[in-house]
């Protein structure tokens, strides 16, 4: 007999745990809630995140990168052309920064010649070397300028990107946690009961 009624205790408790888990609020699916717990955290407690201690749309793009192989495959091609484009142009510009160098502080040495004929004429012939080095390299500086100005551009775009991106999903989740007035209007009727209570008193 005890064995029976403990059995039908453990069977109704099963089938009241099993009522329980499903009766439980579904699990919401957007980015937000999915994030690292020190994004998702920094919103439920509404922690303004500063730049340095990082950024809540890239970690949110990073929650959908999670999924999505395009966009792994699209964040790893633009990763590697922005350093390619680094090491692209760094030889050139360390040539010609050189160069650029030496003119200047040729010129600063001129300053110090005392023989005005002599300074006129050194400082004519660094002058002349450094015109005629700007035009040989003028089609190599244009070019550099290109690709300096294509990955501002590219990052800019990369940026916008994502902010399109993710603007969805804290939509997502400001629909999955909407703001009810019931329980500020509960306290501010609390306050208010204070504050009349506050006047009253002598």
């Amino acid at each position: 007999m005890k064995k029976i009624l403990f059995a039908s205790i453990l069977a109704l408790s099963l089938l009241s745990c099993r009522e329980n888990q499903s009766k439980q609020a579904p699990v919401v699916e957007n980015a937000v809630d999915n994030a690292e717990s020190s994004v998702s955290g920094a919103i439920k407690k509404n922690t303004r995140y500063s730049s340095r201690e990082g950024n809540l749309v890239h970690e949110i793009y990073q929650e959908l990168i999670k999924n999505d192989k395009n966009l792994q495959d699209l964040d790893t091609r633009i990763d590697n052309i922005q350093k390619d484009a680094e090491t692209s142009i760094s030889e050139y510009d360390d040539i010609i920064g050189k160069s650029e160098t030496y003119y200047n502080d040729a010129s600063a040495l001129s300053n110090s010649v005392t023989d005005s004929v002599t300074k006129k004429q050194i400082e004519k012939e660094i002058k002349a070397s450094a015109e005629k080095y700007d035009v040989k390299t003028q089609t190599i500086r244009d070019l550099i300028a290109k690709i300096k100005a294509n990955r501002t551009t590219l990052h800019d775009q990369y940026l916008v990107f994502k902010i399109r991106k993710t603007l969805p999903e804290i939509e997502k989740y400001q629909s999955a946690h909407p703001l009810k007035t019931d329980h500020l209007d509960q306290f501010i009727n609390k306050q208010n009961k204070l504050l009349e209570e506050l006047k009253n008193l002598k």
